[in-house]
């Protein structure tokens, strides 16, 4: 079922008019240029249908190696490609740069920012994610960034890099360990590798660039609420890594909420910490456009989609990536990971391909493709249903898999480059301070 692409296209405002010529084909809009809304595109590249991908960046990112880019591993253009790029050669795909401020679903049009008017659609996919959550503290996020752009990363790389660059120039002693604590927030896996490679680098790449402080007495501390880090996986795993994480140096602080959060100030329970540097990673809000489709909603935000990810008062509306929720067999969710956002979003556009050409549909079904976390060199655990893995071998079946996840040859030599580099060096290449100014 869609309505005729001719009348849901009329009547748009000028700046939305003549993206397209051929308006007697179904119009499908994507929403987000991620995992989710980048595989729902690719899914639809021999449908008839034609496809606008609309993103407030031109620019898809590899989010699972933010971190290193945030911890000066990686430099942001080697995990990020331009999505027009990405859909140079689908003729049926169309890329507006924009953000969208509104969703009407029983007119079916999305309104776009900029004096660019609304946009008609027959088909609509929603995969704009989410953002890191404060439960309810939204000042917290001023002092403590969390890890979803690569404006987040280049923020938390800045605060780092700069911590000890102050802490080069002063005199007290309280104040130079001060500036070189460094907290965490949350032991899912971005905060257990963000704070393995944060000890790493503090033991190794930046050991020999400072006179006057020792970067080895830095601190790290990573901050979970909760009984264990890496609460998804095995509880073995989680031991092996907690394990792993204390060898490094990281000071791993259980079953204690972090309280409050100001300038350079972290309250863990009752206890006070002063730090260089406050990261953010625990927990997520979805994106608030979920709440405009009249769908039931779970206390994350997340919309509660029927079996084939379509909103259940509008079939020709389908939510994916981390935007939704789908329940196992068992009634448990599935991860918000990036498998499922490339599961989600391929669904979506086959299930749209279906209908356009006159099939049924189908409900999803989630194929688990395993847990991976990296703590440090040579050091990782994973687990596979009943089969885990730990050490070296895990290590490298975490690096060969975000290799070939990586979207482009050139991303993947890059980043296989800059990998080589560090392993035989030490070292991390992209240690760039943009501005000498400490934002909080």
């Amino acid at each position: 079922m869609h309505t005729n692409a001719r009348s849901a296209d009329a009547g748009r405002a000028p700046g939305a008019a003549g993206l397209v010529s051929e308006t007697s084909l179904p119009h499908v809009v994507i929403l987000g240029g991620g995992f989710a809304g980048l595989s729902a595109a690719r899914e639809l590249e021999r449908a008839p249908v034609r496809v606008t991908l609309i993103d407030r960046a031109n620019h898809h990112v590899f989010q699972p190696l933010l971190y290193q880019v945030a911890t000066a591993g990686l430099a942001p253009s080697d995990i990020s490609v331009p999505i027009r790029w990405r859909l140079r050669n689908q003729a049926n795909a169309t890329v507006l740069l924009a953000d969208v401020t509104h969703i009407n679903p029983a007119a079916q049009r999305v309104t776009l920012d900029g004096g660019a008017g609304e946009l008609g659609y027959d088909y609509l996919i929603v995969a704009t994610g989410a953002r890191h959550a404060y439960f309810g503290h939204d000042a917290w996020e001023a002092h403590a960034p969390g890890l979803k752009s690569i404006e987040d990363a280049f923020e938390m790389r800045q605060r780092f890099l700069m911590a000890f660059e102050l802490a080069e120039k002063s005199d007290d002693e309280a104040e130079r360990a001060a500036l070189m604590t460094f907290v965490i927030v949350g032991a899912g896996p971005t905060g257990v590798e963000l704070a393995g490679a944060l000890a790493e680098i503090v033991k190794g790449a930046l050991r020999r660039d400072f006179r006057r402080i020792d970067t080895r007495r830095a601190r790290v501390l990573l901050v979970e609420a909760g009984a264990r880090i890496l609460p998804s996986f095995p509880e073995k795993l989680s031991a092996i890594a907690q394990r792993d994480l204390e060898k490094l140096g990281v000071e791993v602080r259980l079953g204690v909420p972090v309280t409050n959060i100001a300038d350079s100030v972290v309250t863990i329970g009752n206890d006070a910490i002063r730090a260089g540097g406050i990261f953010w990673a625990a927990g997520n809000a979805a994106s608030p456009l979920g709440a405009l489709l009249g769908a039931p909603m779970d206390r994350s935000g997340r919309v509660r989609v029927a079996p084939d990810l379509s909103v259940p008062l509008h079939p020709n509306v389908f939510v994916v990536g981390d935007l939704c929720t789908v329940a196992r067999p068992d009634g448990s969710p599935v991860p918000a990971v990036a498998p499922t956002a490339n599961q989600t979003g391929a669904h979506a556009g086959r299930m749209i391909a279906r209908v356009v050409t006159g099939r049924p549909r189908e409900p999803f079904v989630y194929f688990h493709k395993g847990d991976l976390a990296t703590i440090g060199r040579h050091k990782a655990v994973a687990a596979f249903g009943r089969v885990t893995i730990t050490g070296y071998v895990s290590w490298l079946l975490w690096v060969f898999v975000h290799l070939m996840y990586l979207v482009g040859f050139r991303n993947r030599a890059a980043v296989f480059f800059q990998w080589a580099y560090a392993y035989l060096t030490y070292q991390r290449g992209v240690r760039l301070i943009t501005s000498t100014s400490r934002r909080t």
